[in-house]
């Protein structure tokens, strides 16, 4: 049994940890346990795996009328959790982070199943470092990450990703053609996420036509929430070398052809670029519990493996920091050599490996 989803960081390792355990045990019956309402309800049964969703929600930081219904949700989760936990009756139970994966972690745990915690963030959030103390195992994806979990059950595995993202070598042409771009230019990679990121976007368009001017490309993930305001941005401007796309589903060939990558940190994003191998720049969201993603960042700073744009700074701050890469080929090279020593590529292997231990 695998819970836990709410984002794309905690769902796609999971299913990725769920397609490389079918692979070795392709006779296993899995059963995903996600929050109703999530993106985890649509993205698990896509990937062909069925899902029960619980009730349970996140408490709100903010004093808000939604916070009432907390223990209430809560309660109908918990025991929702055992409900599905006794009738499934699994041999090891996963968390993946999220809100399901603490009523079904908690209801396996006092059923005596054995848990697994999969910890994408360098930061553990508060939910797994409770779980953490009666769970057999724990994999994280950052070094040091003792200060939250009990180290006698610490693996380090990383985050699992894309197997596409493994091969990328060769793929360079066939991007230059299926994004349109120039064989010429110097290709920026600017990735918002799904939804968009509103500093990334302003950022590009403050300094697109200085991009366009300097002999850059740009190929933009808006995102959905802001592609339109983008699209006529860029029209307007006439500018012939800004591709705007509000989803990029061939990240392979994204990855493939970008010389310098601009992005979020979230967890799973940031084991992505590990693997990619080229020069990052980091803009962590200000606005995410605990500040993972500057300390997922700092992770890699820290290792001289990525570059860190404040996002009050960015706004202003992108080009001149795109600029100090582009034109410095040490650096260039230092930070793709250094970010990809980073990178776990067997990690959803590496992840079996302990679950295999536990149902032995």
């Amino acid at each position: 049994m695998i819970s836990g989803g709410g984002t794309g960081g905690h769902i796609y390792p999971a299913i990725a940890i769920a397609n490389a355990w079918m692979e070795r045990h392709p006779d296993t019956e899995i059963q995903f346990v996600g929050a109703l309402g999530k993106m985890e309800m649509q993205k698990v049964p896509e990937a062909g795996f069925p899902i029960i969703g619980l009730p349970v929600a996140g408490l709100q930081r903010s004093l808000t009328v939604a916070n009432l219904s907390f223990p209430i949700k809560l309660f109908k989760s918990l025991r929702k959790a055992f409900q599905i936990v006794k009738e499934f009756n699994p041999h090891v139970v996963i968390g993946v982070g999220g809100y399901a994966s603490g009523p079904v972690l908690y209801a396996a745990q006092k059923k005596g199943i054995p848990t697994l915690i999969q910890e994408q963030n360098s930061y553990a959030g508060l939910t797994n470092k409770i779980l953490a103390k009666r769970a057999k195992k724990i994999c994280v994806a950052y070094p040091d990450m003792e200060q939250f979990f009990p180290i006698q059950n610490l693996v380090y595995t990383g985050n699992p990703v894309r197997k596409d993202l493994l091969k990328l070598d060769g793929k360079r042409e066939k991007a230059l053609q299926h994004f349109g771009l120039d064989s010429e230019r110097k290709t920026v990679l600017i990735l918002g996420g799904s939804l968009g990121a509103r500093t990334l976007n302003q950022g590009v368009l403050k300094d697109m036509a200085d991009f366009d001017r300097d002999g850059y490309q740009v190929l933009w993930q808006s995102g959905k929430f802001y592609f339109k305001e983008m699209r006529s941005e860029v029209e307007k401007s006439g500018l012939a070398h800004i591709q705007l796309r509000e989803f990029i589903r061939e990240m392979d060939l994204a990855y493939a052809v970008a010389d310098v990558i601009i992005s979020r940190a979230g967890a799973l994003s940031v084991s992505e670029l590990a693997l990619v191998g080229k020069p990052v720049i980091f803009i962590p969201s200000p606005n995410v519990a605990e500040d993972h993603q500057t300390k997922n960042a700092m992770a890699f700073v820290n290792h001289q493996a990525a570059l860190l744009l404040k996002d009050a700074e960015a706004v202003g701050q992108l080009k001149s920091t795109i600029d100090r890469v582009m034109g410095d080929p040490e650096l260039e090279r230092n930070l793709g050599k250094n970010i990809k020593s980073l990178a776990k590529p067997e990690a959803a292997e590496a992840i079996i490996n302990e679950i295999e231990k536990l149902v032995a």
